[in-house]
């Protein structure tokens, strides 16, 4: 049996260009192969649509047109991605073959290209027997997007926080016992999820390991499914056990940056014991990702942009706060002016100044004055001897010293202030003696000056304000 395997639409406004043109081809081929059935593990669309939204109305019209050469299954994907009861409408857009929706755990059989759901989980006895009874073409073993929310409140929030794997391995090993029946009738069993196997890779390269994914492959295996298709992590990816498989046939488009490998949907070969997954390439968006550690080196760039026509770029660097202005975005965008997307983003590093190490470890000012001094490369002490004046003396006997010192500078050199003598060495001017001014007839004649004389004003008395010892901000 051929079971053309898609997932990961992600039908959006955003995406919908890329969605559209890989799933396109995606059918297109699935039919020319002659696919007997479709199933799409889910996250269909990438978020909440509106109803008379463009890219909703495109993936009815690509899912409709799948109905028309093989009955399509769809698993509910993740609630975020597909709100519940958004797939129920793909129901009612069938044409030649049934499109059948599974929103819960549940097995449901293919017989002469028709579905029949079991009414819980598993088929019980009574249904089981018809189905052994009819010989089915194939059995799925259904298991959407699991509610966390209905599961906290079936064995605890604790429980469903770290014992997801635990609680659907049971599940699992359950519709295993299922499976084996009728694989020993000669019934092929397929299972149909929508999560996170313990140990895959994103398609970023990242290694999902932890306590909170849903599967593990040994709980997988358990299922007894001669193929287990797989939805939700965007990679390319299978592993193989006694000639079943386990397989994510990764996204239909590239919707990120950054994406590792090829993307394209799984054309399966199974049969009762065996299975085979190979993956048909779908003409994804090309990206080219460029990080720089400093600023963007323009010549690399130059050199990436001749090959760049038609492509989607990002250009990520990080520069200091202090050289950001140093980037020329237009000359980035000038680069690139043939690409299909430019993307640039910026980490702008804010300059951090640290104090000298092992400052804050000391206990005295005098040691922690060293220490500043040993890092800064500067002679203590002075700095020392300073720093002992003001911890005893007062300030108005500091301010005298200096006054005082100033003093004998001057004194001793009385050049010393910009080439000029000091106030101090200079003597008082001889007074000057000045004439009434003469008439208007003798201008070659020195102008008249009144006398002038210097009134030198001694310092105020201890009762005025002080910038030393008074407030003078005082009321």
């Amino acid at each position: 049996m051929k079971i053309a395997h898609f997932s990961d639409l992600h039908y959006a406004p955003g995406n919908v260009e890329e969605s559209d043109r890989c799933f396109g081809f995606a059918i297109d081929h699935a039919v020319l192969a002659h696919a007997d059935v479709a199933v799409i593990s889910g996250d269909a669309t990438d978020h909440r649509l509106d109803a008379h939204a463009p890219s909703l109305n495109r993936l009815a019209r690509r899912v409709n047109g799948l109905s028309g050469s093989m009955p399509v299954l769809m698993l509910q994907g993740t609630f975020s991605h597909e709100p519940p009861g958004t797939l129920r409408n793909f129901e009612l857009m069938a044409t030649t073959h049934q499109i059948y929706v599974a929103e819960r755990v549940q097995q449901v059989s293919l017989h002469e290209g028709r579905f029949y759901p079991s009414d819980g989980p598993v088929f019980s006895d009574d249904e089981l027997r018809e189905v052994l009874a009819i010989g089915a073409d194939v059995v799925f073993t259904c298991l959407p997007t699991v509610n966390k929310g209905a599961l906290a409140v079936a064995v605890g929030a604790k429980e469903a926080g770290t014992g997801l794997e635990a609680v659907l391995g049971d599940y699992l090993a359950a519709a295993g016992r299922v499976n084996q029946q009728l694989r020993a009738a000669g019934i092929r069993t397929v299972g149909v999820s929508h999560g996170t196997v313990n140990g895959c890779t994103t398609e970023h390269g990242v290694t999902m390991a932890g306590f909170d994914h849903e599967f593990s492959l040994g709980g997988l295996f358990d299922a007894e499914c001669d193929a287990f298709m797989l939805g939700h992590i965007h990679k390319a990816q299978q592993w193989e056990r006694a000639g079943r498989v386990v397989a994510y046939p990764g996204s239909i488009g590239r919707f990120h940056y950054g994406e590792e490998g090829d993307k394209g949907f799984l054309m399966w070969d199974v049969e009762v014991g065996s299975a085979q997954a190979d993956l048909v390439v779908t003409p994804s968006r090309q990206t080219i990702c460029v990080d720089f550690d400093g600023p963007p080196d323009m010549q690399r760039l130059t050199a990436i942009a001749l090959d760049a026509t038609d492509k989607f770029v990002r250009v990520r660097w990080q520069v200091d706060e202090e050289h950001k202005q140093s980037v020329d975005r237009d000359a980035i965008a000038a680069l690139f002016g043939n690409a299909a997307e430019l993307k640039v983003e910026a980490r702008i590093l804010p300059v951090v100044r640290s104090r000298a190490q092992g400052i804050s470890l000391e206990t005295s000012i005098d040691r922690k004055l060293e220490r500043w001094c040993e890092h800064a490369d500067v002679d203590p002490a002075p700095l020392l001897d300073r720093l002992q004046v003001l911890e005893t003396g007062g300030a108005e006997a500091i301010a005298a010293g200096v006054l005082a010192r100033l003093t004998d500078v001057e004194a001793a050199h009385p050049f010393a202030t910009g080439g000029l003598p000091a106030l101090s060495s200079m003597s008082e001017p001889a007074p000057v003696a000045v004439q009434e001014g003469p008439s208007d007839d003798d201008n070659d004649e020195a102008l008249p000056m009144p006398d002038a004389t210097v009134e030198v004003v001694e310092s105020g008395s201890a009762s005025r304000l002080s910038w030393l010892n008074d407030d003078l901000f005082a009321a």
